[in-house]
């Protein structure tokens, strides 16, 4: 089943998988064990905030960088493990994460479409945060979560997807968001999610293609991963956004 695209004048994107890799891996010290997905993306730049550098090391994966307050990551280790010591970036400050540090060193250097992994673990409030900083920078940069076969999503914007029937779509809210659906099974007509109340959890595709009206607010979108591709986002056939 197709949708109609004008949806009554209003502006939607369709988001596209197939057109584009991601230009950026960046690695945070959270829980993940997947490094064999690396193995499945073009050769592109890994970052390491702070302490993932240690464990990607260990994995036998030498980032490009190694960006943060180095608290977990100091020259000592540099020293140990024989990485260049000035491929440590250090920004001492601490109104920002390291998650954030190596965000804004990645737009530095001109990166946008990346591959965010190991946004999990360690104290619940870091991952929290983590996914607070992720909704920011996600208003000025092409940004995908993977965790266990999932790429996550920020969108604030109204959108088409193509999926394939069964598939699993989770839309979980920040703080609030009023949506309409198209071809999910639990279809929400200018209905609210909203944290503490309703949730919008294990959703299911009944077509190969999906709309979601986001009247207002914004949500993150959980979907089957599409690896080596990273999302573009595009308004009528215009290119990506």
């Amino acid at each position: 089943m197709h949708l109609a695209k004008d949806n009554k004048g209003l502006k939607f994107c369709e988001i596209s998988f197939g057109n584009h890799f991601f230009d950026l891996l960046i690695f945070l010290n959270g829980e993940f064990n997947e490094y064999e997905i690396i193995q499945k993306l073009p050769k592109v730049p890994i970052f390491a905030a702070d302490g993932a550098g240690i464990s990607l090391i260990k994995n036998g994966i030498i980032p490009e960088y190694i960006i943060g307050d180095l608290d977990s990551f100091s020259s000592d280790d540099a020293i140990a493990t024989g990485f260049p010591n000035d491929r440590l970036i250090k920004i001492s400050e601490q109104e920002t994460n390291d998650f954030e540090k190596t965000l804004k060193y990645a737009s530095e250097k001109g990166h946008n479409r990346i591959l965010i992994l190991g946004i999990h673990g360690g104290l619940y409030e870091h991952s929290l945060n983590n996914w607070s900083v992720l909704s920011r920078y996600s208003k000025s940069m092409n940004l995908t979560i993977y965790d266990k076969g999932r790429y996550g999503m920020c969108i604030s914007k109204s959108f088409y997807l193509k999926t394939h029937k069964d598939e699993i779509i989770s839309l979980i809210p920040k703080n609030k968001a009023i949506l309409s659906t198209q071809n999910l099974y639990w279809k929400l007509d200018a209905e609210a999610l909203e944290l503490g109340i309703r949730e919008g959890t294990h959703n299911i595709a009944i077509a190969d293609e999906i709309s979601i009206e986001i009247h207002e607010g914004e949500v993150f979108l959980f979907i089957d991963q599409r690896l080596p591709f990273a999302p573009e986002y595009i308004y009528n056939n215009e290119g990506e956004v």
